[in-house]
């Protein structure tokens, strides 16, 4: 048995989250290619399998239950925006199936491992992509990052990429009201949602944002 299984379980059983046996293992196998290309590109500080877990692959989990609510059952897509090692993108294309999910680097090797991944698990709905996300041509239903820019950057940065009526999701630490306040007219946040994190004693929300108007 993994040596880490019984804390994903309890840690996904904690988030409320319905997993299955293959989306555990498929999360469990991540953090093994993780570990292991870690040692070579240095895709995270961490080194640690029980605080990877933790920082990780649960904090990106929580957010797993609030985009399955905002899809509804509709297959979207959507661009995970300075993924690094495939944070959360990868954790939400094994959690969420119907989301078609692209992670762009602008890391070559990043974005390597992403294909990596996507490939060794059989992810047919995740995609590396090695690029600055202002050259992506796509548009995606939801824009997503995990400590990733300000709140300003990010949304000006990766506008060309959102959809017509799309959503951008920031995981952030504390509730950033500076960054809030720092927004354009033209993006409005209209829900900011706090997160816990099994393990984690820290603050963390997420930050949902549209176009105005």
């Amino acid at each position: 048995m993994h040596p880490q299984r019984a804390a994903l379980g309890a840690g996904a059983q904690a988030l409320g989250l319905a997993l299955d046996e293959r989306q555990i293992d498929r999360l469990l196998a991540y953090l093994d290619l993780l570990l292991k290309w870690n040692r070579v590109y240095n895709l995270t500080a961490l080194r640690d399998p029980a605080d990877m877990l933790t920082h990780h692959v649960l904090d990106s989990l929580a957010l797993i239950a609030p985009l399955r609510a905002h899809a509804g059952g509709r297959a979207l897509r959507l661009l995970d925006v300075g993924s690094g090692g495939g944070l959360p993108g990868v954790v939400i294309a094994i959690g969420c199936p119907g989301i078609d999910v692209t992670c762009v680097d602008a890391v070559g090797k990043k974005a390597a491992f992403v294909q990596q991944v996507a490939g060794a698990l059989g992810l047919a709905n995740l995609h590396g992509q090695h690029g600055r996300v202002e050259a992506i041509t796509g548009r995606f239903d939801v824009v997503t990052s995990r400590a990733f820019a300000s709140l300003a950057d990010f949304t000006a940065w990766s506008d060309g990429a959102l959809a017509e009526g799309g959503v951008w999701l920031a995981m952030k630490g504390r509730r950033p009201d500076d960054e809030i306040a720092a927004l354009p007219p033209a993006v409005t946040v209209f829900h900011v949602e706090p997160l816990t994190v099994p393990g984690l004693e820290a603050e963390r929300c997420l930050v949902w944002l549209r176009r105005a108007g």
